[in-house]
């Protein structure tokens, strides 16, 4: 809305051309989303749900009785201010569409006195994310892979495939990291930023794409400020939910945040950035689901020594506090960032 607006306002006075430049886009979505988070989140903690407790995380009982589902409130204002600020296509509408589903099946088993079984959150996870695979599909299937330069034509029936394990592999990871104040906000956010960054800085910039042998995606830029707005509105959350939190995310958030990260790895057309972008949420995460997985459909037994999440693995058996886990998590996934992302870009 704006981005045509300011096509329109500077034949009126030239500054508000500002309004179409996607830099300002970023800064000023970012700084809303943030600002509105702050003001009105505590304004919602009587209407949201409370936390029943978790039978079997570690420190279960101390979330119980909080408000939860927060991300119905940061994920609605992430929804408005992207329609403001974003020069929407027809994906990233359809993009948005989808979060708030993903939002809404979380806060609704936030709202439930008892939990839906794992087995329908993980169909309505693939369905959401089949769709959202179909939806990346109409941009093209054009790939690249890390250390060599070449770019491809993946065929849309490995695409799909690809897209959607790699998406509700991301919700279920982060909805698995989210039980240590301020952890998966956090670690969220490093992703929202790196990828941000690459959108908007490598792929979405001409020269600095083909100067790096990458390809350069148009719609780059859209993603960039999109990714940038959930930082903003996640920023104004973990303001609250920094430890000792006074409010939790929930599935609403952990589910939404998941499938919105698994799309801009998606959308920049190397699905091996998850890797880069999101190795402690798959590693904390992820992996558990793995073992379980395993375990139950194979009769396989690994990793018998260590508990999942890992962050519960590290406050239990290594007695660290929350507050070591979520530095030192975030530390971990800092340095791997900027390592990975070097090798990546320069070795091709």
């Amino acid at each position: 809305m704006l981005y045509d607006l300011g096509f329109i306002l500077e034949k009126l006075y030239g500054p508000f051309r500002l309004l179409s430049s996607h830099l300002f886009l970023i800064i000023a979505g970012t700084a809303t989303s943030f600002l509105l988070i702050l003001i009105l989140l505590p304004r919602f903690y009587e209407r949201l749900p409370h936390d029943r407790g978790r039978e079997f995380a570690a420190e279960g009982q101390v979330a119980k009785g909080k408000p939860t589902g927060a991300g119905m409130v940061f994920i609605s204002i992430f929804t408005i201010v992207s329609l403001f600020v974003v020069p929407l296509g027809w994906q990233q509408v359809a993009i948005l569409v989808l979060t708030y589903l993903a939002m809404l099946s979380g806060y609704i088993d936030d709202r439930s006195q008892k939990s839906w079984g794992e087995y329908v959150k993980g169909l309505m996870d693939l369905i959401i994310a089949v769709v959202a695979s179909l939806v990346l599909l109409g941009s093209g299937t054009r790939m690249w892979l890390p250390i060599t330069h070449v770019v491809f034509q993946l065929s849309p029936w490995l695409f799909v495939p690809i897209s959607t394990i790699i998406i509700w592999f991301s919700i279920n990871s982060t909805n698995c990291t989210d039980g240590v104040d301020g952890l998966s906000s956090t670690l969220v956010i490093l992703a929202l930023i790196s990828l941000g960054v690459f959108h908007y800085f490598i792929i979405g910039h001409t020269e600095i794409a083909a100067y790096l042998l990458l390809p350069h995606y148009e719609d780059s830029p859209r993603w960039a400020i999109m990714a940038f707005v959930m930082v903003g509105s996640l920023a104004g959350y973990l303001w609250y939910n920094a430890h000792p939190s006074e409010v939790l995310m929930g599935d609403a958030g952990s589910r939404a945040l998941g499938f919105f990260i698994g799309v801009l790895v998606i959308s920049t057309g190397n699905p091996f950035l998850i890797l880069i972008v999101s190795t402690v949420i798959l590693v904390n995460g992820g992996a558990g689901l793995v073992k379980v997985a395993l375990l139950r459909f194979f009769k396989i037994r690994i990793f018998h020594t260590v508990r999942f999440p890992l962050h519960d693995h590290f406050r239990i058996t290594r007695q660290w506090s929350n507050a070591q886990v979520l530095i030192r998590f975030a530390l971990v996934q800092i340095l791997i960032t900027i390592v990975l992302f070097g090798i990546f870009m320069k070795v091709r």
